[in-house]
This record gives C-alpha cells, structure tokens and sequence, in this order.
C-alpha cells in the first residue's frame, strides 16, 4: 500500500473556524496533493452544499466522498446535521468522521448512535493533525471499500 493516493479525492469538511478549516486543508494536502477539499461553515451550509441548494443552487461540484464534521457550530450543529445525512437515503452512505475539539463521552455516544463512522478529537499541534489526515485518507481511500452510490 502507497501513502500516495493515486486519483483525486473530494473530502467536505465542514467546519466553522476559519483557522480550523485552512489547517485541516493544509494537512491533508501535505499527504494527499490531488485531493479536493470544498468547505461548508455550518450544518445549514452543509445541507445545502449537498442538495445544491442556496448558494450551491446550479453549483457543478460532485458529492463528497468523505464528510469531516465539528461538532459546536452556529445556525444548525454538527449533531443535527448528522442526524438528517443519516436519514437521507440521498447521502447516508457518504462516510462521516466527527472532527471536533469535544472529547466528551456524550458526544461520542450520540455521534455513533446518529451514524457516525469515526470520531476525531481534533489535534493540539499541526505535526499531530498532518498524522491524523494522512491516517484519514489512508483508511477510507487505501483500505475499506466505500458504496459506490448513484444519484437518485
């Protein structure tokens, strides 16, 4: 297994801190160069980025084929964003990883129960972030098949 992926990914991360999302970008291009990280600043944002809707009406991105999720946001959180993909049988199969600062048995807990499929407690240095992503990337794009899902 090479660390290099060898084709493009599209990860959403959604993320309300500015500095969170450039240093998780950063990260992961160190490891992943063709991947393509599309960003959403809330839970609103996010499911409007994947049904096209708002400022994502007419928008030509694809799916993402990877969701990276905070938790504590404005608007709608990462919780009840979570809960809605997962309902979806549009997006349920789009793997999410809880990305976030709580380390709470609660949020893990609810995170799992609402169809989560990893929870991240976000890194204190950027050497540890750049560990995670490449980590990230190496499992759901090397190592576990992912549902390959066509649009409805």
């Amino acid at each position: 297994m090479t660390d290099q992926l060898q084709r493009p990914i599209h990860i959403l991360l959604v993320d309300d801190d500015e500095d969170d999302r450039y240093l998780t970008k950063e990260a992961f291009h160190q490891h992943y160069p063709l991947s393509r990280i599309s960003f959403a600043e809330d839970g609103e944002d996010l499911l409007e980025f994947l049904r096209y809707e708002g400022r994502y009406s007419g928008a030509d991105h694809t799916l993402p084929e990877l969701i990276l999720l905070d938790l504590n946001m404005p608007r709608k959180d990462g919780r009840e964003a979570l809960r809605e993909i997962k309902a979806d049988n549009s997006f349920r199969h789009i793997p999410i990883v809880v990305l976030t600062t709580s380390d709470a048995k609660d949020d893990i807990e609810t995170s799992y129960f609402n169809g989560a499929n990893s929870f991240i407690t976000k890194p204190p240095t950027f050497q540890r972030l750049s560990e995670v992503t490449k980590a990230i990337g190496q499992y759901w794009f090397n190592v576990v098949t992912v549902c390959e899902h066509e649009a409805e």
